[in-house]
């Protein structure tokens, strides 16, 4: 199964991979018409984290973990997880109780700006290639790697 794996000593906090997460799951596919007219959430997140006083940052994304403790936490069944390992979810059958955010326990489950669904990464599982946040990160600090864990 291949995974998002983050970088954390390439990674500048500059934002790029959210920009273009939002584009590529809006509907104008347009940087621009995707943060001026529509509201798209970001499945990825930067992290800012202090180590003995100097700053760095880090992209936090789901993990696609083997036993998604989110999929289990789930009470309308809207979290599964595919025949390729990607864990998913039916937007229409989300209730918004929030129970796989309290679950996840990596963080990366968030509640969509819309309010009443959650927001995960896909894996950009649509375009059927690699995930736009890796694919526009300039410092490579995202990287699609294939691993069981």
């Amino acid at each position: 199964m291949k995974r998002v794996y983050a970088f954390e000593k390439n990674c500048l906090g500059c934002g790029l991979c959210e920009v273009h997460c939002k584009t590529v799951h809006s509907k104008s596919k347009d940087i621009i018409k995707t943060y001026k007219k529509e509201k798209v959430d970001s499945a990825i997140t930067i992290e800012e984290i202090n180590k003995n006083g100097t700053k760095t940052y880090c992209a936090l994304q789901c993990r696609h973990c083997k036993d998604p403790k989110c999929v289990q936490a789930c009470i309308s069944g809207a979290m599964y997880k595919d025949e390729k390992g990607i864990v998913r979810n039916i937007k229409e059958k989300c209730v918004g109780c929030l129970s796989c955010i309290m679950a996840c326990p990596f963080g990366a489950i968030k509640q969509s700006v819309n309010g009443n669904i959650i927001s995960k990464c896909d894996l950009c599982i649509e375009n059927g290639n690699e995930p736009a946040c890796v694919k526009n990160c300039p410092n490579n600090a995202l990287k699609l790697i294939d691993s069981e864990a």
